[in-house]
């Protein structure tokens, strides 16, 4: 009888312990969730936050104009960050058309995405060493002032979630007028008003086509390109920018 008594004791210590590691288990993923889920929550609400808020407040600084000043430090040049924020109607029509002409052609048309451009791309990576973006204006903007600089999956899905947010609240003016005051135009020089006085000697408002196409040919690599001293690539790309100006006409935001 004592044996019986014993391994019915014995058993019940091992199933007892069995359940409470099951709901030890249970009680960690349920935490996990939670923590996830609480994650998601915040991530979704600021960034609906910040997104309404730069609608109206400009944006003083982003990650890129960070990580090459630090890249600067490093080269032992001095801290750069040359901007001079301009307001939509202070900066001239060349300019915008110049934008739009070289890098989203159907900017005012697309609700953030260019699925046509995006699949020209992935077909000319499959057969090149050197990427290609099929960005639209949205994507590069929502890019620029609310993520870091790099790439991979996650990146991406997140500048997508930006994109909407951006079409959503802010409208196109709004994103061109951004756009045109954080993107990087040389080495640490950021929008289009601080790049038209280091190039031209006048501000953005004066460009005129052929300056203003100068400057936008270089957007794809401004550390490596100038606007100044083009290449016979970069004059070939100015002319088919200038084209596309022309053809473009008046943009009505």
């Amino acid at each position: 009888m004592k044996t019986t008594r014993n391994k019915k004791s014995s058993s019940n210590r091992k199933s007892g312990g069995q359940n409470s590691g099951g709901i030890f288990k249970g009680g960690i993923l349920k935490l996990i969730f939670r923590v996830i889920k609480l994650l998601f929550i915040f991530f979704i609400g600021s960034s609906i936050f910040f997104v309404i808020l730069y609608r109206v407040i400009n944006p003083p600084i982003t990650f890129l104009m960070i990580q090459r000043g630090f890249e600067q430090k490093a080269r032992g040049k001095n801290w750069k960050i040359d901007k001079q924020w301009k307001n939509f109607d202070e900066i001239g029509d060349p300019m915008k058309r110049a934008a739009v002409a070289a890098e989203d052609q159907t900017f005012l048309e697309n609700h953030g995405f260019d699925f046509n451009a995006i699949e020209k791309a992935i077909k000319k990576n499959e057969h090149s060493k050197k990427l290609i973006g099929g960005s639209t204006i949205s994507q590069q903007t929502a890019k620029n002032v609310f993520l870091w600089p790099g790439r991979s999956i996650i990146r991406k899905g997140v500048e997508a979630w930006f994109t909407l947010l951006i079409e959503v609240f802010w409208g196109k003016k709004r994103i061109m007028e951004v756009y045109l005051n954080v993107i990087e135009m040389g080495d640490g020089i950021y929008g289009a008003e601080a790049a038209s006085q280091a190039y031209f000697h006048k501000p953005a408002s004066q460009l005129d086509n052929q300056e203003a196409a100068a400057i936008a040919v270089i957007f794809p690599s401004p550390l490596k390109w100038s606007a100044t001293n083009p290449t016979r690539f970069l004059r070939h790309r100015q002319y088919l920018i200038m084209k596309n100006m022309r053809r473009l006409g008046p943009l009505e935001f």
